[in-house]
This record gives C-alpha cells, sequence and structure tokens, in this order.
C-alpha cells in the first residue's frame, strides 16, 4: 500500500521572509505557497479604472484605497494575499510585527479571470467574511460588463446586487459613490478575449 506525502508546509514567518526577494508574488494558505498567476491588460486596465475612481472620489476623506501589491492578512484561516483592489476606513492596522501587511480592509475587489472565478466567489470570499472589518466585496467579470456585489448590513448579513450592461451604474454601500460600468470598462479591448 501507497502513502501519500502530504507537501512540505512552512510558517507564515518563512513565507514572508521568502516574499521579500521574492520576483513574483505568491498567497500563503494554511502552510502552503501559491503562485499568484499574472493578469491580463484588460484585468489591469479594469483594477486599474475602480481604483482611480475611488482614489479620485476619496480625497481628504479618512479612506485609503490599495491596488494589487498591497498583502492582507487573515488570520483565522492563516491566509496571506494580495487582492486586486481594497480599502481600508481610518487608520491601517497592521498584522502585529509586520508594516506591510494589513488587517483592516472594508471593501476587497476581484476581477475575475476563468482560472480564479470559482476560487475568489467562493473559498477565497469565506476567508474574506472572517475579517471583522470587511463589509463589501465586488467581483468584476473582465469578459463582460458584469459585476456582482455583496453587502454586509448592520445584522451581519449579506445582501448580494447584481449589475449588467455598459449602461448600468454601479452603487456602492461602503462609501456613496456611483460608477458607471463603461466607465469601470473603460479603454478594455474586448477583441482580445474569447
Amino acid at each position: 500500500m501507497i502513502q501519500a506525502i502530504a507537501p512540505p508546509t512552512i510558517t507564515p514567518q518563512e513565507y514572508l521572509d521568502r516574499e521579500i526577494d521574492s520576483e513574483n508574488r505568491h498567497e500563503y494558505r494554511n502552510g502552503e505557497i501559491i503562485p499568484m498567476s499574472g493578469g491580463t491588460p484588460n484585468h489591469n486596465k479594469i483594477a486599474g479604472n475602480l481604483y482611480a475612481a475611488l482614489n479620485f472620489a476619496l480625497k481628504r476623506q479618512p479612506y485609503q484605497v490599495f491596488i494589487a501589491d498591497q498583502r492582507l492578512w487573515i488570520s483565522d484561516r492563516n491566509f496571506y494575499t494580495y487582492p486586486d483592489v481594497l480599502m481600508v476606513e481610518g487608520e491601517l492596522v497592521y498584522q502585529e510585527g509586520c508594516k506591510d501587511t494589513i488587517v483592516n480592509p472594508c471593501l476587497i475587489v476581484e476581477v475575475l479571470s476563468k482560472s480564479t472565478r470559482s476560487y475568489d466567489k467562493d473559498e477565497k470570499f469565506a476567508s474574506y467574511r472572517t475579517l471583522p472589518s470587511f463589509c463589501e466585496y465586488l467581483l468584476i467579470d473582465q469578459y463582460r460588463f458584469h459585476v456582482e456585489q455583496y453587502s454586509k448590513t448592520d445584522n451581519g448579513k449579506w445582501l448580494f446586487c447584481e449589475y449588467e450592461g455598459e449602461n448600468s451604474s454601479l452603487f456602492l454601500s461602503t462609501i456613496e459613490l456611483e460608477i458607471a460600468l463603461a466607465d469601470l470598462y473603460d479603454k478594455v479591448n474586448w477583441s482580445t478575449e474569447e
């Protein structure tokens, strides 16, 4: 009888030490290091458009917006990741002993790809929901005008809204902001998609 050998696990500190010198970003999932694939130009345009809209709308307000390279620690899941866009209300709260890893986002955004769609909607969202500060999640499709929004209510329930079509507008629940999907998808080259 052949026994399966479990993959070697590393500690969070070993992961952080490796990530400092790494040319590529990786997620850390409970002892495993998972390479993060690079985004397509359309993926980056969509994330950049949202980041720009948020950053401009929130000037001189108590919010901070980050794109792609901001590491997030989710202690309940022993999980490090890099959301496509995230927003923090008020002061940044860092993981103990770190000055580059935050723990208190209120809004997290993932631009969906074919390879990450299911993971972002299920396992990753479940992990994000363990963060007490987290109250809004956007899943943006990069292949068509389509956004899914999950908003946490005062009693801890999650509400779902869906926005579809070039003439639709997204209404954020964390802050008072309307973003036209035409602006969110500005300069996306649909001919490069399947």
